[in-house]
């Protein structure tokens, strides 16, 4: 499940999204400007992708039952790839379409004025959403780079908000200088390839967020260092000789289901495996309270016994 934060993230995106789309569209009416109509597409696009992920963070939240043993976690992961195809298919599709049809049949920008007051307005609106989803992916981030911890993060909605709204700057930036140039030279077409470098801009975006999103979606392993800091507890247990077999997987953004194979000291009694066992879970939920399924195969002499 997403958490509070990540919720928060989300709903500042859409309150940012929602304005400046109502604004472009507004200007590129105004003024005729292809690159303003796709840069308002894109806005509204990112407006509805941001209430496809609070539908995906609400259906993960529903709780196990007998056809879902292990819940509805991977929920939220379907609905990020659905946001990833909205982005390709609506807001990258549309805005190369424009780009297309501009340049087909060109018209000159009509009160340029009006595109630089709603862009400036774009970029302080979409650097406030981006500001905070990058605070809350900052505390993971470490000494890796943002990509790596971008990747490392089963969260998608913090990423997904990460990527749209870096491609909206981006988008905002390239219709910037888009709107100034035809305006300078007095040339309607470079509009019309402005709006396709933005459609270009956000079929990039949906093709790295779909690969996230495919990655978690079919069985991602829990970060790796989550992964090392559990094999190095269970190898610090005395009863412990040896970690036969670690096998995580990912069920939801803050939901983790361990597999351990171990092989315990051979003097261990039946109890004692038992106590070593419980010990073992106590010590791995408590540094890790994501993983929130845990079974443990204990081999010990001859024995081999299976706890959950």
């Amino acid at each position: 499940m997403a958490s509070n934060s990540s919720t928060k993230t989300i709903f500042a995106a859409i309150g940012s999204n929602l304005a400046i789309a109502i604004t472009k569209f507004i200007a590129a009416v105004m003024t005729g400007s292809s690159a303003m109509l796709s840069e308002g597409i894109h806005s509204l696009v990112d407006t509805i992708n941001e209430l496809l992920l609070l539908l995906g963070v609400h259906m993960s939240k529903r709780p196990a039952d007998d056809s879902h043993p292990f819940g509805y976690g991977q929920e939220l992961y379907f609905w990020t790839l659905i946001v990833a195809i909205f982005i390709f298919a609506i807001g990258g599709g549309m805005s190369i379409y424009e780009g297309i049809s501009h340049l087909r049949h060109p018209s000159p920008l009509e009160d340029p004025m009006w595109n630089y007051i709603v862009l400036g307005l774009g970029i302080v609106f979409e650097g406030f959403s981006w500001s905070v989803a990058f605070k809350e992916i900052l505390p993971s981030k470490g000494e890796q780079t943002l990509w790596q911890t971008v990747r490392a993060s089963k969260d998608p909605t913090i990423f997904t908000v990460l990527f749209e709204d870096s491609a909206a700057l981006l988008g905002l930036l390239v219709a910037l200088i888009g709107i100034f140039l035809a305006q300078l030279f007095q040339n309607p077409y470079i509009d019309g390839i402005s709006s396709i470098i933005i459609g270009l801009i956000l079929a990039v975006v949906a093709v790295l967020l779909a690969y996230e999103s495919k990655g978690l979606l079919v069985g991602e392993s829990a970060n790796s260092r989550i992964v090392a800091s559990i094999r190095a507890i269970v190898k610090s247990d005395p009863a412990v000789q040896e970690v036969l077999r670690l096998l995580t997987m990912q069920l939801g953004a803050n939901e983790v289901l361990l597999n351990l194979e171990i092989q315990f000291h051979k003097h261990l009694s039946s109890e004692d495996l038992a106590l070593a066992v419980e010990r073992l879970e106590d010590k791995i939920k408590g540094q890790h309270p994501d993983v929130k399924n845990i079974f443990i195969e204990a081999k010990s002499l001859a024995t081999s016994c299976k706890y959950s």
